[in-house]
């Protein structure tokens, strides 16, 4: 029989136990594939969530394969998840994949989208769906502009020479997303914005550095501008889902403790457990977490989602 095409993670004893989270990666630059699977581990060991992690999957091979812009199998979970978390980026996904995207998204049920997701789509085979391309002019910058609060613009710090850390916006030092986030730092560059769509509350701000260390200077000529924010969304079924959204998500991210705990804080916030979040919520990695160097098409090759799976 062969292996599913995806990963799950039972939640063990935890605040989270009986919520199920679906975690997608599809993004084929900064290593989405080993980011969320570590993400979906740490919030099912440590925190009790059950969570289902889906893969750009090689139709021929069944690998994960990033490059592979039109194939997330096992989107079904979505009608069981209490939370959807996306990293995607320029997905061109068929009509039966996107629907349950698109279900999900209508449905109130929370969301939260890392780093590329602000233009998780682009539409160029499938043309069903183009509306929620990222450039869309209707609805204005599709999917990533009108769920999360903004699309693609361009980037702010330079790119892989200009590192972010992450400091909390003024008003939200008792946001409880933020709680036990004094520290968060990743070789990620600020992305650019225009102005936040909806109801936009940013969270945490992202300092430019002038190199790639956590010790290096801020760039004073780039003031700080959000890297995180909360908002609602609010499709066709008339209600209003919690959405949490932060353009950090660079692989290289998730080894800053602070923005680990920004991640499972702001999963508690989405689902409505935002009472329940600890002082410092345990965030240490379950399993080795090396990823390797970001890059187009640089994803490691030969690997199953049955790889990944915990022993």
């Amino acid at each position: 029989m062969a292996d599913d095409p995806w990963v799950v993670y039972e939640g063990k004893e935890g605040l989270g136990k009986g919520k199920h989270v679906v975690l997608i990666a599809g993004d084929d630059e900064y290593r989405s594939e080993e980011l969320i699977p570590q993400l979906g581990r740490i919030l099912a060991v440590h925190h009790g969530f059950k969570c289902t992690v889906l893969f750009a999957i090689n139709k021929q091979s069944g690998e994960i394969d990033m490059s592979t812009l039109d194939n997330i199998p096992g989107l079904e979970a979505l009608k069981t998840a209490d939370l959807m978390i996306m990293h995607l980026r320029f997905r061109d996904l068929p009509d039966d994949q996107m629907k349950m995207i698109l279900d999900y998204t209508n449905s109130g049920k929370p969301i939260m989208g890392l780093r590329t997701s602000t233009h998780a789509f682009n539409f160029q085979k499938n043309k069903t769906y183009a509306k929620w391309s990222f450039r869309s002019p209707d609805p204005k910058g599709g999917y990533g502009r009108q769920v999360f609060g903004e699309t693609w613009i361009n980037h702010y710090g330079h790119h892989n020479v200009e590192a972010t850390r992450g400091i909390v916006a003024p008003g939200q030092e008792k946001n409880p997303i933020v709680k036990g986030c004094e520290d968060i730092f990743g070789p990620s560059d600020v992305y650019a914005l225009t102005k936040l769509e909806g109801d936009c509350t940013p969270v945490v701000l992202g300092q430019v550095l002038v190199g790639m260390k956590p010790t290096d200077a801020v760039n004073e000529k780039k003031p700080a501008i959000p890297v995180a924010w909360t908002k609602t969304y609010t499709g066709t079924e008339g209600k209003a889902a919690r959405v949490f959204t932060t353009t950090m998500g660079h692989a290289g991210d998730l080894k800053s403790e602070g923005f680990r705990r920004l991640l499972a804080n702001a999963a508690y916030w989405c689902v409505g457990m935002e009472d329940k979040i600890p002082d410092r919520a345990t965030v240490d990695f379950v399993g080795t977490y090396e990823p390797i160097p970001i890059g187009m098409n640089k994803f490691r090759k030969g690997v199953k989602p049955a790889d990944l799976k915990l022993p």
